[in-house]
């Protein structure tokens, strides 16, 4: 690669300085060839060592990131090695929107495992110091436990780290679960952003997900808020690929049309995404029909012809209308065999 280009690509981020007087114009002229280069290579080292903080402000977040989730995971295995004890259910209490959305057919799979096998893996508390205990994992084991099976206590595990730990544990180990819709996914992005002051591409970055993952799950970004309102309660009907569609369409001048196909896509199991989305997409408008034509012969009308979805249709009239129409069958067949045959050979 040329000097040249590599100092364009170096330099791709330095802004345009405000515009000058002509005084200090005439002085950036009088620089000399070296004195010119010297101020390159200055903004060359600016720009060097604002993508070097920005690259260690990445690898600080990612740290931080793996360390509460394995801090949390750590916890769980303990969990299975003796180090979890039964607590009070009535003490637990979550923190909103940190438990996942589970799906109608995974919330039935997980509560027929809890009823009939042990709890392997503990669920994880932190002690808020007032008698009651914030479930930093194990959101919708304890809801069953609480809500389905009647149960008092279940097996559990304390987490000493602070608040902000305990949130970036949870969510970032949210974030990666392979089985969590791609809408799942977003929420956590968010909610890494809002509760623990990380910016988008700090997360991005630690995340570890390509770019198209990534631009797919961000494509929730783009659509109307009511949209979002109607995924939240089923994140699992709507995917990523199919929310790329959705904002197209929305930004488009379909946000209604948006709204009402996701609103009947989780309302209606037997809905398909893609039907959902030939919903959301605007009709093409009906060619123009004529109006039926009346044949007349002098003042008596003889028959009218129309056009409906493709079919030309011959309505003849009076008391012989069947008989007549018998007749004309004929004619109009071949009529339109003649024409064929002139359209074949070139004729007109």
């Amino acid at each position: 690669m040329g000097i040249s280009k590599k100092l364009a690509e170096r330099t791709s981020n330095i802004q345009a300085t405000p515009a000058m007087d002509r005084t200090s114009m005439k002085a950036d002229t009088r620089l000399t060839t070296p004195g010119r280069l010297l101020d390159a290579q200055l903004h060359i080292k600016e720009a060097e060592d604002r993508a070097d903080a920005a690259i260690a402000e990445a690898a600080t977040v990612k740290q931080q990131l793996d360390e509460a989730r394995a801090l949390i995971e750590a916890l769980q295995n303990s969990g299975e090695a003796g180090g979890a004890a039964e607590v009070d259910i009535s003490t637990l209490v979550e923190k909103p929107g940190r438990r996942r959305v589970l799906s109608p057919t995974e919330y039935e799979e997980l509560k027929a495992n809890l009823a009939a096998n042990d709890l392997i893996y503990p669920v994880v508390y932190r002690p808020l110091g007032n008698g009651k205990n914030e479930i930093v994992a194990g959101h919708n084991r304890v809801a069953i436990y609480r809500d389905e099976l009647k149960r008092e206590k279940i097996l559990g595990i304390r987490f000493l780290g602070d608040e902000r730990q305990a949130e970036l544990g949870a969510t970032f180990s949210n974030l990666l679960a392979p089985s969590l819709p791609d809408f799942e996914k977003y929420r956590q992005f968010v909610r890494l952003q809002t509760e623990s002051g990380f910016t988008r591409s700090d997360v991005i970055r630690a995340s570890g997900l390509s770019s198209s993952h990534v631009s797919r799950i961000l494509a929730f970004d783009s659509l109307p808020p009511e949209a979002l309102e109607a995924i939240a309660k089923r994140p699992d009907r709507v995917g990523g690929n199919a929310a790329e569609e959705f904002a197209a369409l929305a930004g488009n001048g379909n946000m209604q049309a948006v709204v009402d196909a996701i609103k009947k896509l989780i309302d209606d199991e037997s809905l398909t995404q893609k039907r959902a989305l030939e919903m959301a997409r605007p009709k093409a408008p009906r060619a123009h029909l004529a109006n039926s034509r009346p044949i007349n012969i002098g003042k008596r009308k003889l028959c009218e012809v129309s056009v409906r979805s493709g079919v030309i249709g011959v309505r003849f009239a009076g008391k012989e209308a069947e008989s007549v129409a018998a007749k004309w069958i004929d004619k109009i067949e071949q009529f339109i065999r003649t024409e064929i045959a002139r359209e074949a050979v070139g004729g007109e």
